[in-house]
């Protein structure tokens, strides 16, 4: 069965005989929402509901009323998710934002007409119901219905009970029916956002400055990505949407802000997988006067910190089968290091053309132009990264690949750089700030030299941001974290799909052009 068919049927693929059922109790559902219209009862005219409780607090707050006295008067709104009819009197259960509770709905109480309407309901209608708090004779907590409200009309039938919305890319497609049938999704929401707010109570309780910058720009740079491109009509020029915060953000270190960050989205146009997703939410932190030390410092702090407010307790997760441990110091250890210990190659004897011939003898694919420092990060990223599963900050990154970061003054051929390693991903990328506009100026050209090669991930001269940098930036310290895969690691989600609300997905009717 087609994606198509599959959207249209609420999420269930049907055989034949099951589509039949399905398109009749479609057609049920418009009937009665007919009839209620032409009653003059039509449920989408109701423009609102007094709600003044919720699931979780009523039940969580609930005393047994003394004998004779009535129980608590609330009015509760949300989605009808079951529904038992029993004569006289009937149990469903309503669930809002907060959680499930069940009511109990008698004729006697609320009148005959009510009660009809009611039997009519169907499961997923959004309903409002006022009555009083009791526990049943089977000791649950519900309410005892004295009205009950059709606020508004569920046209689609919800996947049956028993085997819900199985579907993995119908969930991502149709986000809302997921929340809908599988209410513990909710979870991992509510946690993303818990942690976004712990960072920024973090960085905001030590003087840093939120700010925003542009997402379309003139020139995309910050990072080595391809980027996605748009045209502006009334400038008439090409813009593309921002692959990293990192020189706005330089350029207000620039203009005297000394500690600032911002949490937004970047938009790369490259493949998608379990951790890549094309539009990604990151932060990036600059702080004047400090370093790659400091960021280093800062970064295993905030994340311990986080993960213990947003845990209730010590920072360790679990994570694809690997407990993660936050809680201990972070391991230290370089590039070149890392490659030596898993290939035996001691890299700073090696000339580039030995290098190119270990790449080649060992299947390593690379570029002619491609430097002795482009080539130790080939041999990291084949050999070392996916063993990076505690903690760890990788020092000492080639400058060829590090076009914004400073020299390290002991070894000029490498930079004052980490990137942070957990479960074998990258998580964050940081620097000691490149503020000399020279030497600025070279890594740029060098970056346009490898775009007229054929680079499409190569950044250009960005000439507003060095006429910044002639002005003079301070020595500092910059930071970029991946929050999509913090909020992964600190979930337990394997995939950046289960973290991102409305992940990208290819269109269904590609999907049935194909």
């Amino acid at each position: 069965m087609s994606e198509k068919q599959k959207n249209q049927t609420g999420g269930q693929p049907q055989r034949p005989a099951e589509e039949k059922d399905y398109n009749e109790l479609v057609a049920v559902r418009r009937e009665k929402l007919k009839t209620l219209q032409e009653e003059g009862r039509d449920p989408f005219l109701q423009t609102k509901f007094p709600q003044d409780a919720y699931a979780d607090e009523v039940k969580a707050h609930f005393q047994d009323p003394a004998e004779g006295e009535p129980g608590r008067t609330v009015a509760m709104a949300g989605r009808m998710m079951s529904k038992r009819v029993m004569g006289k009197a009937s149990f469903a259960d309503l669930r809002d934002t907060t959680g499930t509770i069940q009511m109990y709905i008698k004729r006697d109480d609320v009148g005959t007409e009510a009660y009809q309407a009611f039997k009519k309901f169907d499961i997923g209608d959004i309903v409002g119901v006022k009555g009083h708090v009791f526990r049943t004779k089977m000791g649950e907590i519900s309410v005892h219905a004295s009205e009950i409200t059709l606020l508004a009309k569920s046209l689609l039938p919800l996947p049956e009970k028993w085997h819900g919305l199985r579907d993995q890319e119908l969930r991502y497609r149709q986000r809302y029916l997921d929340l809908i049938v599988n209410p513990e999704v909710k979870d991992t929401f509510l946690k993303r956002s818990r942690i976004i707010r712990e960072i920024r109570r973090y960085l905001d309780e030590r003087g840093f400055l939120e700010v925003e910058t542009p997402i379309l720009q003139v020139q995309a740079g910050g990072a080595s990505a391809r980027p996605f491109i748009t045209h502006h009509n009334t400038l008439d020029i090409d813009m593309y949407l921002r692959i990293a915060l990192e020189l706005y953000l330089k350029r207000l270190i620039v203009g005297g802000i000394d500690r600032v960050y911002e949490l937004g989205r970047n938009f790369r146009n490259e493949g998608m997988d379990h951790s890549h997703n094309p539009e990604f939410t990151m932060m990036e932190i600059y702080e004047a006067y400090t370093d790659y030390e400091g960021m280093m410092n800062l970064c295993e702090d905030l994340m311990r910190t986080v993960a213990q407010k947003v845990l209730g307790g010590r920072a360790v997760v679990s994570f694809g089968g690997q407990e993660i441990d936050l809680e201990s110091p972070f391991r230290r250890v370089s590039m070149r290091q890392m490659v030596e210990e898993k290939t035996g190659l001691a890299w700073d004897a090696l000339r580039l053309e030995d290098a190119k011939a270990e790449a080649q003898k060992r299947g390593l694919e690379f570029e002619p132009w491609h430097s002795k420092g482009e080539l130790l990060n080939l041999f990291f990223e084949e050999y070392c990264e996916q063993d990076l599963i505690q903690p760890t900050f990788l020092l000492g990154h080639p400058v060829e690949i590090s076009p914004l970061s400073k020299k390290d003054p002991q070894n000029p051929g490498y930079t004052e750089r980490f990137e942070l390693f957990i479960a074998g991903h990258e998580y964050a990328n940081a620097f000691s700030e490149l503020n000399d506009p020279l030497d600025q100026r070279s890594r740029f050209e060098y970056q346009e030299m490898l775009k007229q090669q054929g680079d499409e991930e190569a950044s250009g001269v960005d000439e507003d941001f060095l006429t910044a940098l002639e002005y003079g930036m301070p020595p500092t310290g910059g930071i970029g974290i991946g929050i999509d895969r913090f909020v992964m690691l600190l979930t337990g989600q394997q995939s950046i799909r289960d973290v991102l609300l409305f992940p990208t997905m290819k269109p269904v009717k590609e999907k049935d052009e194909e």
